[in-house]
């Protein structure tokens, strides 16, 4: 099997993977930065998503693509990365948060090119947006070929990003209880996370609705948070309004 045996991040696999979505799906080809730190970076790797979890990640899975019925998308010539990289921390443990080793959470972003290492490759989607090529969340494509997913057969329904909506009252640096992270909500629909210190840990583009606070990374993620009076819980953290902005 080689590289032109399967669709690139097209119209017609990203309609492959919505409607299969029983199907494992295989990313093959690609440079792997799992940043677990047994498996490491793996060149020329195949990365199989079964549902929302990572299932396996190395070279030769798509021998076994077949037998197993999965929806294959040629990787060739990019990187993919965890979309939550823990680059600052250390391991949480195999397959913990932040890595692609098997039996973590199938949330990672694809970038054009062969990046080094992990924060090459994040250097790289921070400043080339448009070098994204595909995002998944929970095993779900939510940017694809380039562009967000807001809309479509099987899209969640997410704010449009022209539609900025931002409560006055939210505008602010939020603060969790063990201060490790402070996520500041600007004015202009910006969000600028800071985590353990590390400045710039996320950025990207909010938008508020009622109780509910929905965010896009700049790396191509969704995530979302609830308000509850003046307390705002995010990937579970806690966090308190500390000062207006």
């Amino acid at each position: 099997m080689n590289s032109t045996s399967f669709p690139g991040f097209t119209d017609a696999a990203l309609a492959a993977v919505r409607a299969g979505a029983d199907r494992p799906l295989l990313l093959t080809g690609a440079t792997v930065h799992t940043l677990d730190p047994l498996i490491g970076t793996v060149r020329g790797a195949d990365l199989l998503v079964v549902g929302e979890v990572v299932v396996g990640v190395g070279p030769g899975i798509v021998t076994a693509a077949e037998d197993d019925g999965a929806i294959v998308v040629d990787a060739h010539g990019t990187t993919v990365l965890p979309s939550r990289p823990a680059l600052a921390r250390g391991s949480g443990g195999r397959g913990g948060a932040g890595t692609l080793a098997p039996g973590a959470r199938a949330d990672l972003v694809v970038v054009d090119g062969d990046a080094a290492d992990p924060a090459a490759a994040v250097g790289l989607a921070l400043d080339s947006p448009g070098r994204i090529r595909a995002a998944l969340a929970d095993g779900a494509p939510v940017h694809w070929s380039g562009h967000p997913l807001a809309d479509g057969p099987g899209a969640p329904a997410r704010p449009r990003p022209e539609e900025v909506a931002v409560d006055p009252d939210r505008v602010g640096v939020w603060i969790d209880t063990g201060g490790f992270l402070h996520q500041e909500l600007g004015a202009d629909g910006r969000y600028d996370e800071t985590r353990g210190g590390r400045p710039h840990a996320f950025q990207g583009r909010f938008w508020t609705d009622g109780d509910r606070i929905d965010y896009l990374d700049d790396l191509g993620f969704w995530a979302f948070g609830t308000f509850d009076g003046d307390t705002l819980h995010h990937a579970g953290y806690t966090l308190h309004l500390g000062e207006a902005r």
